[in-house]
């Protein structure tokens, strides 16, 4: 069996996806479109894609970079599935040419359709959609998949640097970690709260790092082993489970979030995830009183990728 997945890995977790086929005996291939770098021929082509960009909505990298795709399902050939993440970034009329490549072509999305809009790409462009946003299955009649856990799974640590941990890029967001932060304070919570941007927000509370630089996974999976809960706050129209959620679980932490949504979800223990009201996120100290209760093994398999590429290429 053939299988090909078509994504921009920006962050590294799509490929957990190909090594979870390949572990079952399948020929998988990634085709990671954020490896793909075009260099410009002369200052003249960076001129006129500048022109193109501008007046005509036409990028020569975004072309390249679809020429890539097709070149590279042109050496693999025919496949049995072609599943792609992120559909929004490849044109309607390459879509059609990558599906004369299979005759299962598939989609999960990721991210809220309102950031990322799909609408020219509902017209039986691929035989299945998958999404992780219950509001986006329920408006396009999608199949709901959540993110998966793509690490493997922790032991219970019982010595931590501090008591809850996130990094986010500073938005809509920032109000409630302002507040949390000063909440933890507060009840002498220790805390590592981190911004990343380019330029440090105004109103960022005291004791809420900030950096310019990119944390790189490494670095970010230290900071979940070493804390003992995991923060995660939600964009506003979200209404799918980040990957935080799918980590914390991996880690076995509880969790703090406004992701509401996660009352839904088999795992979902209140000892262990507490739901903050999005506009008035208070938290409540008692949580921090309890240990983590450990998930059955069966509710914690429907969230791997091992589940994951199950389902969606129908492999039992």
């Amino acid at each position: 069996m053939k299988i090909t997945l078509i994504s921009f890995d920006y962050w590294n977790y799509d490929h957990h996806i190909v090594k979870a086929l390949n572990k079952k005996g399948i020929e998988a291939t990634h085709i990671d479109i954020s490896k793909f770098k075009y260099e410009y021929k002369s200052v003249l082509e960076k001129t006129k894609n500048f022109i193109f960009k501008t007046f005509l909505k036409q990028n020569i990298k975004k072309i390249k970079r679809q020429e890539f795709i097709l070149n590279e399902l042109n050496r693999l050939g025919k496949q049995d599935a072609i599943l792609v993440i992120r559909p929004d970034l490849i044109s309607l009329h390459i879509h059609h040419k990558i599906k004369t490549y299979t005759n299962n072509y598939i989609s999960y999305i990721y991210d809220s359709c309102v950031r990322f809009p799909v609408d020219h790409l509902l017209d039986n462009i691929f035989n299945t959609i998958y999404s992780f946003d219950l509001k986006d299955v329920k408006k396009y009649n999608f199949k709901h998949i959540t993110n998966f856990i793509y690490l493997d799974k922790q032991p219970i640590k019982k010595d931590y640097k501090y008591d809850a941990f996130i990094v986010l890029s500073p938005d809509e967001r920032l109000t409630q970690l302002n507040s949390i932060a000063q909440q933890f304070d507060a009840l002498n919570i220790s805390h590592k709260f981190v911004t990343v941007s380019s330029r440090k927000p105004a109103g960022l509370y005291k004791n809420i790092e900030h950096t310019d630089k990119e944390i790189k996974t490494e670095a970010l999976k230290q900071h979940l082993e070493d804390s003992r809960i995991v923060l995660d706050l939600v964009r506003d129209g979200h209404n799918g489970l980040s990957f935080r959620i799918f980590e914390a679980l991996a880690y076995q932490k509880k969790i703090i979030t406004t992701n509401t949504s996660v009352k839904k979800y088999a795992f979902y223990n209140p000892n262990n995830i507490l739901v903050l009201d999005s506009k008035n996120p208070k938290i409540e100290a008692d949580f921090f009183t309890t240990d983590y209760e450990i998930l059955p093994e069966e509710i914690y398999h429907q969230f791997t990728v091992d589940h994951f590429v199950d389902t969606v290429f129908e492999l039992k």
